[in-house]
């Protein structure tokens, strides 16, 4: 059986809008879940973590860098024959002050890691969702400010390019699903559901 690495951060995990502590939509329910349950031919491996970067190291939540641990990943789950990654909106959060061109620079680094591993027409980079124009408010998120707003819809137009140039497939999140009302960064249980959808519609496997 093939095998597909899910790899990204709350929004892979399954996050619940709004709850604290955090709880997760259960299987067949949250995106990765739904996938495998569409594509009976291959096993999706979650490898989805909240607060997980590009390659900024979070301070009070230690092993949050996301390249330090996708090549131990990929090595544990080996062979992986294709790869999907959406990673970029913890590194908006207002604390690594960090433009669009360098989150890109981020994410062109793991797909050099994932590129070693997979063949880059069988890796998806997906931008991830924008954020809510509203996210950075205390009931929210305010790890993230009015400029991480801005600097989420830029990642759309980096990541093209640079899936461009890598080779590998390229998807949008932002194009067909947005975040809940509730955090303004999460998916709610329908997004979930459509954007399993065009994942699938997406990968080459």
């Amino acid at each position: 059986m093939k095998q597909v690495l899910a790899f990204g951060d709350s929004n892979t995990w399954g996050l619940i809008p709004g709850t604290t502590p955090y709880e997760r939509y259960p299987w067949g329910v949250r995106w990765t879940s739904i996938l495998q349950e569409k594509r009976k031919d291959v096993r999706v491996i979650e490898e989805g973590l909240c607060g997980r970067t590009t390659i900024f190291e979070d301070e009070l939540r230690p092993g949050r860098k996301g390249i330090n641990s996708l090549s131990v990943l990929l090595e544990s789950h080996y062979p992986i024959d294709s790869a999907i990654i959406m990673l970029g909106t913890n590194d908006c959060k207002s604390f690594y002050n960090v433009s669009a061109n360098t989150i890109g620079k981020g994410i062109e680094k793991c797909l050099d890691v994932l590129e070693e591993y997979v063949k880059p027409e069988n890796i998806l980079l997906i931008s991830p969702i924008n954020l809510g124009a509203d996210v950075w408010k205390p009931e929210k998120d305010p790890e993230f400010d009015k400029r991480s707003v801005e600097t989420s819809k830029k990642l759309k137009d980096v990541y093209k390019r640079i899936a461009d140039k890598k080779g590998v497939k390229f998807l949008a999140a932002s194009d067909y699903v947005d975040p809940s009302d509730i955090d303004n960064e999460h998916m709610d249980v329908n997004s979930h559901r459509v954007f399993a959808d065009v994942v699938n519609d997406n990968l080459n496997i």
